[in-house]
């Protein structure tokens, strides 16, 4: 089973790692193995002080925010828990009090 991915600028399958980095002898293309295996898994989502986030993971506001389309305001300081990694520009899906949001990772820190 080949696990070396083909060139991703040629397409030809005749690719082989050196050191960090893949390499095309066909096109003489040269790019990261790290990049690659990013691409795979699930983006890196940070909170406001750069820790990294994960699936189920507990966070706090760290700044009242308006719910747009409502008169509802979610409190400085509400702790969400069970949070989910989700694609998209609010990257975090969580329940708060039993009503599903979605909100921006830069808006929470890690509890």
């Amino acid at each position: 089973m080949n696990t070396i991915p083909a060139c991703p600028q040629c397409g030809m399958e005749h690719t082989y790692p050196d050191q960090d980095h893949y390499i095309c002898p066909d096109c003489a293309h040269e790019w990261p193995m790290q990049a690659e295996t990013q691409a795979e898994d699930s983006p890196i989502v940070r909170d406001s002080n750069g820790t990294p986030l994960q699936d189920g993971d507990d966070v706090l506001l760290i700044k009242d925010l308006k719910v747009k389309g409502s008169s509802t305001n979610l409190k400085k300081g509400t702790k969400v828990r069970g949070i989910r990694i989700i694609e998209g520009d609010h990257d975090i899906a969580c329940r708060i009090n039993g009503t599903p949001y979605e909100l921006k990772s830069e808006f929470l820190k890690k509890a």
